[in-house]
């Protein structure tokens, strides 16, 4: 594949997480997340993108959220469970993307709040419309998702290197 075809970074928030007992990376989806989980997996099978990599976090939400939503792909991605990935700064997240093989194009990260929405900001050097507005008015809800594009190869992603072409919530 050549460095000089666009890339797209997908970027997903677990969705809406139970507040039972369990420790924090132990916490399961709610019945709402769930249900937000199967809809942001359709959204996404609806952008048509053929996602080659899904880095996910270790975190039983993102774990399950990351299973429900990708029931709805007609292709299941290669999928890489990244403790590394939770509780990360996006400076952590850009880093974990820098290590991602020239040959993937289309890569979903399965998150959490504040890095994947810090990392979408940062990432972000422009935007269609006013999608970068609308995106910080929201505060990336449970089971949004960001769609960016850049070019060039995984070790160029850093601060203002891509555009923000879609960003959906569930609640939008």
């Amino acid at each position: 594949m050549s460095v000089e075809q666009p890339r797209r970074i997908v970027l997903l928030r677990h969705a809406k997480a139970d507040w039972g007992q369990e420790a924090d990376h132990d916490r399961p989806l709610a019945e709402r997340g769930r249900q937000e989980a199967l809809v942001a997996g359709r959204k996404l099978a609806d952008t048509k993108i053929a996602f080659d990599l899904a880095l996910c976090s270790t975190a039983a939400r993102t774990r399950e959220t990351w299973k429900l939503a990708v029931q709805e792909f007609p292709q299941r991605p290669r999928t890489v469970y990244e403790e590394r990935v939770y509780e990360a700064s996006p400076g952590e997240l850009i880093a974990l993307l820098d290590e991602t093989p020239d040959d993937v194009r289309n890569l979903v990260l399965i998150g959490h709040n504040p890095g994947v929405h810090a990392l979408a900001d940062a990432l972000a050097g422009e935007a269609d419309g006013d999608l970068l507005a609308r995106m910080n008015r929201s505060g990336f809800p449970t089971a949004a998702f960001a769609i960016l594009t850049f070019e060039g190869s995984w070790k160029s992603v850093e601060h203002g290197v891509a555009k923000l072409v879609d960003f959906w919530t569930p609640h939008s």
